[in-house]
């Protein structure tokens, strides 16, 4: 395939699901899986379109237990297609699909630089004729409540009929996730469907418990010769258009069927299905709609340039192509985050993790109105993290590990071990640390923007609010004189006890204390610089209490940071627990990333062990440069060398299994900012992690959105190690002699398009023309100032070092 096209050769049953993840199509609005057509949803296939933030809650009675869950919205399924040949005397044959009937030269082709996906086949008849398929989806990234699907049938020396049928399907469930097979599945109810003549026919239908109204239009139409006849019917919870096409091996038929979708959720509409029948009924013709997405795509790109060469830069812009797919201009204003999963299936339940950690720093300079809109969806739900901090007898707000449609905790509290099919107990909720990345991100966007109005109004609501959170959090501990953090769990997300333990939890989690004592830094930073009046209101409605200052400034010094045998721990206790036998569960079980679930099959537990599912410490190294962590640790009192730094890398690079696909991105970055051989291979396994499905059956169930962000952030900020402070662009670049050349370019301080090209040892920065301010730049060993309409490079000093 070529640098923008991502396709495939052939049908396989197997793969399909992988293959309708990574071919799916969306606009920031809603998103549709690359399934085929002709088929409904099953074990091989699921023609999934998901709305962003369109949820629905459901309790099922599962093992003897009532389970509640919340999920993202398995929505009607727009695609469906399906056609036939009529034999000389009228009468039809079987109905077309991919895995009962013979064809040759089939292929799925998405090209990532215009946003459409195309499906190209043979179809050999059992009669001996072949009929000739070529297919042409969008789905809209200038109007995002519109998708269309062009299908165009020639035959090859033969002329008689085909009969083509183009509807809309109501009656889906979520079946995307087969281990939820479990659970009730069928969100949707109340589901009509009629038809509009001349030419249109609709469905409309609510989610059961949200009670979110959907509406969704379809127009079909001839593209080329009229059809020999046509109708329009409603039948159950399916309505379709019904057309008979005279073909031959001179004259082709083709069929183009737009759809318009809108929700109850929407703005500027009365009624969800009187808006999507008025909006396709307005909507251009399919060689209109194919030029203004191809516009719209462009402009997109232009505002997201990256360039890497080689295979490596391949992947890259299959991930880019996902992120901008997911959160795209349209998520701005939308009351959505960022679903861990993107819009491209149904794990985690479309849940919104920590994974903006890893996603809107790299949105911040390239889209900052959408993570923007991203901080606001956190901001609307700070009463309810307010709401559950109390609930615990903490102050401030505790935001959910798994947060959904209210900001409810949507954690679950047991899951199901597929390798001993036992039900156990299940204490993510336990991890705190998520208010410390909404925190970071908050800190970073303004930084990145300069939106110091954002920073003292929104921003501030929730950073002093986090920051009153930890500071309640923390306990005094005399003996050691210092203060604590018991009962959470880390990133890594094994350990959720301590072996034998009444309680859950760990203590001093080394990641969770250092973020907390971080988030207690900035907020006091914050309320030193916040304007007067704004300092005023925020102590008049409670946002702030003057007589917390002085704890938070003790517990920000006095956090304790554990460390065993010259490195950090992970948390208090950790370098006492058992080691692994890891060549032998290598040897035994292959693929070992998920080690809890092995151990507990096997009646162990990984809370015995010095084991990490992911990088835990190690996200010190990807948040902060070495030099931010040495002044943290400085201010905790413990001294951060490069020593200490570098032998706990190492010792965690031994035993960490690398259960999420988090963990590859949080190594490669770390490994390169300190100039390690090995990091690329820690990059080229987060690159192949979703194309590769190397979590094994986990990509089909959606991508891994943070992981794809992550590797094209690895570019922009880790390999540049690009930061923005002090109303400058900092720059450190590290070698990677795998990625010796790449460019890219940012939205920074009101400059639409600054570009930064490494090549080798040549840095170049350019500014475009405007009327803006000269852009600041700071090396390790100068700075300069680039003016608008300037190119300057520089060679970089210490390269050889690498």
């Amino acid at each position: 395939m070529g640098e923008w096209t991502w396709g495939y050769e052939g049908y396989d049953p197997a793969k399909e699901r992988l293959r309708e993840t990574l071919h799916t199509l969306g606009n920031g609005y809603f998103a549709t899986r690359g399934a085929v057509p002709e088929c409904r949803g099953g074990l091989v296939h699921c023609p999934g379109t998901y709305v962003a933030g369109c949820y629905d809650r459901l309790v099922s009675s599962v093992a003897g237990r009532q389970v509640e869950n919340e999920d993202l919205v398995n929505l009607p399924n727009w695609l469906l297609l399906r056609f036939r040949l009529l034999s000389p005397d009228g009468s039809p044959g079987p109905w077309f699909t991919p895995d009962r009937c013979e064809t040759a030269g089939y292929r799925q082709v998405l090209d990532l630089r215009g946003g459409t996906l195309t499906r190209s086949f043979r179809y050999l008849a059992a009669d001996g004729r072949v009929l000739r398929v070529e297919q042409c989806r969008l789905v809209h990234m200038g109007d995002p409540h519109i998708g269309a699907l062009r299908t165009a049938f020639a035959a090859e020396g033969w002329s008689g009929r085909i009969e083509v049928e183009a509807g809309l399907d109501g009656d889906v469930i979520n079946a995307n996730v087969h281990r939820y097979r479990a659970l009730d599945r069928r969100h949707l109810a109340g589901v009509h469907t009629g038809v509009a003549e001349p030419d249109t026919v609709w469905l409309r239908c609510r989610t059961r418990a949200s009670d979110i109204g959907i509406g969704m239009a379809q127009r079909a139409e001839a593209d080329g010769p009229p059809p020999v006849a046509a109708r329009l019917r409603a039948v159950g919870h399916r309505a379709f258009h019904h057309f008979e096409f005279a073909v031959s091996d001179k004259q082709p038929a083709a069929v183009v069927k737009t759809v318009a979708l809108h929700t109850s959720r929407d703005w500027a509409i009365s009624d969800p299905l009187g808006a999507a029948v008025e909006r396709v009924g307005r909507a251009p013709a399919f060689a209109s709609l194919l030029h203004s997405h191809a516009v719209a795509w462009r402009q997109l790109w232009r505002r997201a340039e990256l360039e890497v060469p080689g295979e490596a830069g391949h992947v890259l812009r299959l991930h880019h192509f996902h992120v901008l797919q997911t959160l795209s201009p349209h998520t701005a204003g939308l009351d959505a985050g960022v679903p861990a999963r993107g819009l491209h299936g149904e794990a985690y339940r479309g849940h919104v993790f920590w994974d903006e950690l890893f996603v809107l720093p790299y949105l911040d300079l390239r889209l900052p109105e959408v993570a923007r809109s991203l901080l606001d969806y956190r901001y609307r739900r700070l009463p309810q993290a307010q709401w559950a901090a109390r609930q615990e007898g903490r102050a401030g707000a505790m935001y959910p590990w798994q947060s959904g449609s209210d900001g409810r905790d949507e954690s679950q509290r047991v899951h199901l071990n597929p390798s001993s099919g036992r039900w156990v107990p299940d204490r993510t909720r336990l991890q705190r640390h998520v208010g410390s990345a909404i925190a970071y991100n908050i800190w970073q966007y303004c930084q990145a923007t300069g939106d110091t109005s954002y920073l003292q109004t929104k921003g501030a609501d929730m950073l002093l609010q986090i920051a009153r959170f930890w500071a309640g959090s923390a306990v005094f501990d005399p003996a050691g004189d210092r203060y604590r953090i018991r009962g959470v769990v880390g990133p890594d997300e094994y350990h959720d006890a301590y072996p034998g333990a009444d309680r859950p939890g760990i203590d001093d989690n080394a990641y969770t204390n250092v973020m907390a004592a971080w988030v207690l830094t900035r907020a006091l930073d914050l309320v030193r610089t916040l304007p007067a009046r704004r300092r005023q209101e925020l102590v008049e409605c409670g946002g702030l209490d003057i007589g917390e200052l002085p704890l938070w400034e003790q517990v920000s010094r006095r956090l304790v940071v554990p460390l065993h045998e010259g490195v950090i721990s992970q948390f208090d206790g950790y370098g006492e627990l058992a080691e692994l036998d890891w060549v032998r569960y290598r040897e035994r079980y292959g693929d070992i990333r998920r080690l809890d679930r092995i151990l507990e099959a096997e009646g162990d537990a990984v809370n015995r062990y010095q084991v990490s599912k992911q990088a835990d410490v190690l996200m010190l190294g990807y948040l902060f440069s070495p030099a931010e962590l040495a002044s943290m640790f400085q201010r905790l009192g413990y001294r951060f060398t490069d020593e200490l730094w570098q032998r706990t890398v190492d010792y965690y690079l031994r035993r960490t299994s690398h259960g999420s696909t988090l963990s590859e991105v949080v190594h490669g970055w770390v490994l390169a900012r300190a100039r390690r051989a090995d990091a690329w291979r820690y990059f080229r396994e987060a690159l192949e992690s979703d194309v590769a499905d190397l979590q094994g059956g986990t990509t089909p169930e959606g991508i891994h959105l943070g992981a794809m962000a992550g590797t094209l952030d690895l570019v922009q900020r880790g390999l540049t190690g690009l930061e923005t402070r002090e109303d400058a662009l900092w720059l450190d670049p590290v070698e990677l002699p795998e990625l010796s050349e790449f460019a890219f370019t940012l939205r920074y301080r009101g400059h639409w398009g600054i570009g930064i090209r490494v090549r080798g040892d040549e840095l170049t920065v350019s500014v475009p023309e405007s009327e803006g301010a000269a852009v600041r730049i700071v090396l390790p060993d100068r700075s300069l100032t680039v003016l608008p309409g300037d190119v300057t490079s520089v060679r970089l000093s210490g390269r050889q070092d690498g």
